[in-house]
């Protein structure tokens, strides 16, 4: 199972860099098996050239090296939070894609404007406080996580599954690594979406861009996701 899991993890992390969303070594995926509780993720700083799936490392959700030479993602413990917090989620993935990245610079919330966003999304995504200089400088990389799971209060991980860090960058998740990969490459088309619609508004007004209804929005999300759900074959 572990072998699979690195095999699914790895292929994740080629996804990014090949959807555009990484550049150097930057960013990372991981994936939980939730039955031994142990989290296969991308080993630092390795280019993605020459990552392999045996470079994958094995951690426990303490943060403890199970398996592997080589050490892994900085941001693991931020990754470890969400599995331990979101129980549904099946994979991490974070960039700094040059649009979420952007709003998360901004310390803005990405407003959902279309269907596009609410085909993915069911509802703005939220963007977490500034980490305190305590924070800092304490586990950076756990507060981190802390920090993202503050920002999901109240909202479903399954319906909203991304947030953007303040100042930071984006991290999402989804059911499995590459699902949670195909949500950072949907938020960082959504999010440059969002960009131009706020420039046309310097144009035109505000009375021209607002962000979706709700009915709107709650159709074209479930009809896409959930028991009810009639998109696709």
């Amino acid at each position: 199972m572990l072998e699979e899991l690195k095999a699914r993890v790895c292929e994740a992390n080629l996804e990014l860099k090949r959807s555009g969303l990484v550049i150097l070594t930057w960013g990372n995926v991981s994936g939980i098996d939730r039955d031994s509780g142990l989290v296969a993720i991308k080993p630092s700083g390795v280019s993605y050239e020459d990552m392999r799936p045996e470079h994958m490392v094995i951690v426990d959700l303490e943060g403890r090296v199970v398996e592997g030479e080589m050490r892994p993602s900085s941001d693991k413990l931020t990754h470890l939070v969400l599995y331990r917090d979101f129980p549904e989620i099946g994979g991490v993935a974070h960039t700094h894609s040059t649009y979420a990245t952007a709003w998360a610079q901004a310390c803005r919330p990405l407003p959902c404007y279309g269907t596009t966003h609410a085909d993915n999304f069911r509802g703005e995504i939220p963007v977490t406080k500034r980490l305190s200089k305590k924070q800092l400088q304490g586990q950076y990389e756990f507060e981190t996580g802390v920090a993202i799971v503050r920002a999901m209060e109240g909202l479903d991980p399954l319906h909203i599954p991304a947030v953007l860090v303040a100042n930071h960058g984006p991290f999402t998740w989804g059911d499995s690594p590459g699902a949670a990969v195909e949500n950072s490459i949907v938020l960082e088309q959504v999010a440059e979406m969002a960009w131009v619609s706020e420039r046309l508004r310097t144009v035109y007004g505000d009375r021209f861009l607002k962000p979706i209804g709700r009915e709107l929005q709650d159709k074209h999300f479930l009809r896409k996701h959930g028991k009810d759900a009639y998109y696709g074959q």
